[in-house]
């Protein structure tokens, strides 16, 4: 007589109870793993009110020429500055081998509309504000450590190793800007 092993019985496939109940358990615990992970990689997405702050638009049709307004993108201040022909004019000529940080006006500009600078608000040495209209060039000066910045926001002298940051932006109508 010949016995059967208890494992495999008469007309089974080669798939076992056993097989099931470790391939069940596995997806449980997969699923598990992921849902006890999940909370910690969501905290990494950015905060609702940060995602709002993404982009902004501003209504540059009060800002006369000659003046600048300061606004608020990303919990750090931009300056958007209405140049006059003067400005550009002095900016536009100063030579590229003067500058720590080269780079030229039409870069720094939307094509076609040069009288508006666009420059996220924060001195590249140390993080602080520089101040506007002030400083050996007209542009902005910081007064923490001595950094002097052009009509055009680039470095001109003092420890500050770049010019200031172009943030992305947009003309959408005549009157504003997206920033962002």
């Amino acid at each position: 007589m010949t016995t059967a092993s208890p494992e495999v019985s008469a007309g089974d496939d080669g798939v076992k109870r056993r097989d099931f109940l470790y391939i069940a358990a596995g997806a449980f615990g997969v699923v598990g793993a992921g849902a006890a992970v999940w909370p910690f990689v969501a905290q990494m997405n950015p905060a609702a009110d940060t995602l709002a702050l993404a982009s902004i638009e501003v209504d540059i049709s009060g800002v006369a020429e000659g003046s600048a307004i300061t606004v608020e993108w990303r919990g750090k201040p931009v300056f958007i500055r209405h140049r006059t022909a003067a400005e550009i004019e002095e900016a536009e000529a100063v030579p590229l081998d003067d500058l720590p940080d080269p780079q030229a006006d039409s870069a720094r500009v939307k094509e076609g509309e040069a009288q508006w600078l666009v420059l996220v608000g924060v001195c590249t040495h140390l993080g602080c504000i520089p101040l506007g209209y002030a400083g050996d060039y007209h542009g902005w000066f910081c007064p923490c450590h001595g950094s002097h910045y052009d009509t055009s926001g680039r470095i001109r002298r003092g420890p500050a190793p770049a010019n200031l940051v172009v943030p992305e932006y947009e003309f959408i109508s005549d009157d504003r800007i997206k920033i962002g």
